[in-house]
């Protein structure tokens, strides 16, 4: 892998961009030939601004069918854009007039000394949600909402997401990808049932791999409809036995919606850190 840019080049400023989107038509974030992605969007419409090649580096590279409302991207522009009247503003209001109406440009903003919007975050934050005993989900949430044709118990969702908390290898819960790492710290998993009767995971890590997040869903779906037991979860983790690709779920109910980072002071040396391979 070439060695991440940690500062932008003489003459170029990095900003950050806060980004949103329905992933319901998307390929995922990551750039594919002959495919619609986020990535190949957003450069798109940089470049037709800045007249100069775009690479865009993002916190939480979201598969296909994700959504994100709090997504994090880091881009190198010239300076020489800005001598004239243009401002942030003006900018995102550009941006926003050539993409699609899938995704927006949030806010634009300079990104502070040593600031990297992959290797500088100090976790992310999903949500996952899910309509149970084959209650009817209606049409505005049918792209970011999952089914389930059985009732699922809260409590026992919650005992299971328990035992995978911590720094583990999740290499249970990730589909293997060549050269990637598994190691992972799980901060936070919790279920709530909200007023309308919806399952709303919350899950937070330092990282996520690829698939992790709906293999975990998927997994802990079996101890909620009485498939498994709660302990199951603790032994697909410690012998990391891979969860079947049939019981992950649909990526519509799964949303990034949070990227954390640490003080300016410290962006720096976090991205330095993480970058080095992860040991357990």
């Amino acid at each position: 892998m070439a060695q991440p840019t940690l500062f932008p080049e003489s003459g170029f400023r990095r900003l950050r961009l806060d980004i949103a989107y329905d992933g319901t038509n998307f390929y995922g974030w990551g750039a594919q030939p002959d495919r619609r992605t986020i990535q190949d969007l957003i450069e798109e419409a940089i470049s037709r601004i800045s007249r100069t090649d775009v690479e865009s580096i993002v916190a939480g590279r979201t598969d296909a069918g994700v959504h994100a409302t709090g997504q994090v991207v880091h881009v190198d522009l010239p300076d020489a854009m800005f001598e004239g009247d243009l401002t942030y503003k003006d900018l995102r209001y550009k941006l926003n007039r050539i993409l699609d109406e899938d995704v927006r440009i949030m806010d634009i903003s300079d990104a502070p000394e040593g600031f990297h919007a992959r290797f500088s975050a100090l976790r992310r934050y999903y949500t996952y949600k899910i309509i149970d005993n084959n209650d009817v989900v209606p049409p505005q949430s049918r792209y970011n909402v999952a089914s389930w044709y059985r009732p699922l118990d809260v409590d026992r969702m919650n005992e299971a997401s328990k035992l995978v908390l911590g720094h583990h290898d999740f290499a249970a819960f990730c589909k293997f990808r060549q050269g990637g790492t598994t190691i992972r710290s799980l901060e936070k998993y919790e279920w709530v049932r909200d007023k309308d009767g919806v399952l709303v995971a919350d899950v937070v890590a330092d990282a996520f791999c690829y698939s992790m997040v709906r293999n975990l869903v998927g997994a802990v779906v079996c101890v909620a409809d009485g498939r498994k037991d709660p302990s199951w979860m603790a032994e697909l983790l410690a012998n990391k036995e891979r969860v079947s690709d049939s019981l992950v779920f649909p990526a519509r109910g799964l949303t990034l919606y949070r990227v954390d980072y640490p003080s300016d002071d410290q962006l720096l040396e976090r991205a330095k850190r993480t970058i080095a391979k992860r040991e357990i």
